[in-house]
């Protein structure tokens, strides 16, 4: 036998304390012990307890809550007055009038009752009965997430049904006999409805659809279907469906114990292409197979070059398949990957055979510290890399293998007044094989030995205001010589110059071209953190001199000739209001080499980002008209609820917009409207200016999507 515990509670107004009484009585059908607060509570005869004034029970993690209760030991029936709040400790909370109820709470009646479901769903119905502490069930049922007040009496949306049978266990809702009403108006009549509760975070059934209107392929409907497989494993099924396409997508995911896979992908029928079945499919994954390798891998594939951009799915115009095996420690590094490259751009399509479609690289390195006088950090290094083309034409199918090692050592001191020197050298061999290319010789070597000195003198001061300057004058002098292998150049053709790579041996990105002869580095920086560190400014500066120039440089480069272009950087940060970052190159003329501009504003409602991008034309690079773009994309929050969207991009060199997109977004806590319109204006022979309306409608509550709560409308205003 376990006791049932009263605490009597009753508040003297007159004296304004606190009065505590216990009694204890034995109840043979109890299995745990019922806490039981109040402001009254009477015994009687031995058989029935009453309480009355703030009721409060607790039991199992169950916490009733009404104006007064009656239990009789005898037939074991809780009678309860309300207004009554029942709450289960797991985001279920019935309200209700007045209520029978067992002893252990789980079986009972509640009249004029509604269940809460994570403060976000609610359910009213005339009578709810409990059924085992797993089943509820409601009678003359209408459902919502809509907040009700007297000046919006009829919510946006609502459920109404004949019965509904919540299932805690199982999380479900059950409705019979449902009818959905918008506005108060019906506009759906469904015999059955099976919907998830708000705590269940995936359950198989059908998602929001959504409505698209699009200039190639018409107005269709979108329809998501999601099934769980396990505990650890979904698909996504969506039929898109219109006049002109019938495409099915699909999207797995799959966890494992070790990693992890997502695919994605499509098939289609379609008018732009009759007769034709059009498909993609992509993949990504990793797996960690011990010892510290990680495997990945990822999965491109398209029939054709329009399929992608024609359905909105990627605007990718190379697509890359690639299998790779990693291990990283703190002093080692082994990395391989083999990379299958297939071009969607229409000016290489007709000359695909003759582009690199497979790539292979494979590196090992070792880092060591060494002892003694001399000191200072060094690194040894094994690589490999290949590629191969379909063409087996002489020079435009060339195929080639490089093999190479490399060591390096590096050391740094400190001198006096605070200025710091460092010295570096390295030493690589590479061997190369060429085929299919009758220009070179198809078997070469190298060897390249390099030597830099390097200084920098950095000085701060703090401002009276609390303030920090700081400014770094830095110099390096560098030299190295490559002796043996005259090579065509195809892992360094693009060049990025920049405070990164300022201070590089070498600033070509691949081993088919390293830098040569004496240089010397100059730049400087100039940086200022306010009190607090709520603004932050950079200024920074950089060129490159040499005693001959480097013909390997491009000029879209700016490292071409003996004085490169000026390199300015700039960035600013305010809070999180403000972020300017801006690289420039800029050529002895003062006009611009490259530019790459981003700013991001974000105020209350307003936020904004724009970029700019320029670079030069230089048909070494395979770019044979200049960039000149501009972007933008932002949004304006009229209220909590209403949100306007806008993003664009301008093409100067052509003089005409590329893309443009605006939207609006409604949310409040039981609704979510998002209607976009979008235009691409560029096309080629595969490819044709298209427009593109979205309109998708979300009923907030069901499921495990986004927490609307913080959307709430208030009765008040």
């Amino acid at each position: 036998m376990i006791s049932l515990r009263i605490l009597a509670r009753y508040l003297r107004r007159t004296a304004g304390a606190v009065a505590l009484a216990w009694l204890a009585a034995s109840v043979q059908a109890q299995e745990a012990p019922i806490s039981l607060l109040a402001d009254h509570v009477q015994i009687e005869g031995g058989n029935a307890i009453t309480a009355r004034g703030n009721v409060e029970v607790v039991y199992q993690g169950n916490r009733l809550n009404a104006a007064a209760l009656r239990y009789d030991r005898t037939t074991g029936r809780l009678d309860i007055t309300g207004p009554i709040t029942l709450d289960d400790g797991a985001g279920v909370v019935v309200l209700a009038d007045s209520a029978a109820l067992d002893a252990d709470l789980r079986n009972g009646i509640l009249q004029s009752a509604r269940l809460v479901l994570e403060q976000q769903v609610q359910l009213a119905a005339t009578e709810i009965n409990r059924v085992n502490g797993r089943y509820t069930q409601l009678y003359r049922t209408v459902a919502s997430s809509c907040e009700v007040c007297a000046a919006r009496p009829v919510p946006l949306w609502q459920i109404r049904a004949e019965r509904v049978i919540h299932d805690q266990v199982a999380r479900q809702l059950y409705f019979h006999h449902a009818r959905l009403e918008l506005g108060g108006v019906p506009v759906m009549y469904l015999p059955r409805l099976r919907l998830p509760d708000p705590t269940v975070r995936r359950a198989s059934g059908f998602l929001v659809p959504s409505l698209r209107a699009n200039s190639q392929l018409g107005t269709g409907v979108r329809l998501p279907y999601f099934l769980t497989l396990g505990e650890h494993a979904d698909v996504t099924l969506t039929a898109y469906l219109s006049a002109r396409t019938r495409t099915l997508q699909a999207r797995l995911r799959r966890a494992f114990a070790a990693g992890d896979v997502i695919f994605d992908g499509a098939i289609s029928r379609d008018s732009l292409q009759p007769g034709d079945t059009r498909a993609y499919l992509f993949g990504e994954g990793s797996f960690a197979l011990g010892r510290d390798f990680d495997l990945s891998f990822a999965l491109e594939l398209t029939s054709d070059e329009a399929y992608l951009l024609d359905y909105g799915y990627s605007g990718a115009d190379r697509l890359e398949n690639e299998i790779a095996l990693d291990r990283v420690r703190r002093d080692e590094l082994l990395s391989a990957r083999l990379i299958n490259i297939r071009t969607l751009r229409a000016s290489e399509i007709p000359t695909a055979d003759q582009l690199p479609f497979l790539l292979g690289t494979a590196v090992y390195e070792r880092r060591f510290t060494l002892p003694g006088t001399m000191g200072g950090d060094g690194a040894w290094r094994l690589f490999a890399d290949g590629y191969g083309r379909e063409s087996t034409l002489d020079q435009l199918g060339r195929d080639g293998l490089h093999i190479g090692a490399s060591a390096e050592w590096g050391r740094q001191w400190r001198l006096r007044q605070g200025v710091l020197a460092r010295l570096d050298g390295q030493i690589a061999l590479d061997a190369f094989a060429i085929a299919q290319d009758s220009t070179y010789a198809p078997l070469q070597s190298r060897i390249t030995p390099a030597l830099a000195a390097e200084l920098r003198w950095p000085l701060a001061r703090t401002r009276a205001d609390g303030g920090l300057d700081m400014i770094e004058p830095i110099a390096q002098i560098a030299w190295s010589q490559s002796t043996g292998a005259t090579l065509p150049n195809e892992d360094s053709t693009l060049v990025e110059f920049d405070m990164g790579n300022l201070l590089d041996l070498s600033r070509f990105p691949g081993h088919d071209r390293v830098e040569q002869g004496l240089r010397a580095a100059l730049g400087a920086s100039w940086s200022h953190y306010s009190a607090g560190g709520h603004r932050a400014f950079t200024l920074a500066g950089a060129r490159v001199l040499r005693s001959a120039a480097d013909g390997n440089f491009s000029a879209a480069s700016g490292l071409s000739g003996v004085h490169s272009d000026w390199l300015l950087g700039v960035q600013i940060a305010i809070d999180d209001t403000m972020a300017l970052t801006s690289r420039n190159l800029i050529g002895a003329d003062l006009e611009l080499t490259k530019s790459e501009t981003r700013l991001d504003w974000q105020g209350p409602r307003f936020g904004l980002g724009t970029a700019y991008s320029y670079v030069i034309a230089d048909s070494a690079e395979n770019r044979p008209d200049l960039i000149s773009e501009w972007l933008v994309d932002g949004s304006y929050r009229f209220n909590r609820h209403w949100t306007g969207k806008f993003e664009g991009r301008y093409d100067f060199a052509a003089n005409q917009a590329a893309s443009a997109q605006i939207g609006m977004e409604y949310r409040n806590e039981c609704l979510h409207v998002d209607l976009s319109l979008s235009r691409r204006f560029t096309s080629s022979s595969s490819l044709q200016p298209t427009t593109d309306v979205s309109f998708t409608v979300g009923l907030s509550g069901f499921g495990g999507g986004e927490d609307a709560r913080q959307w709430r409308r208030s009765c008040g205003g």
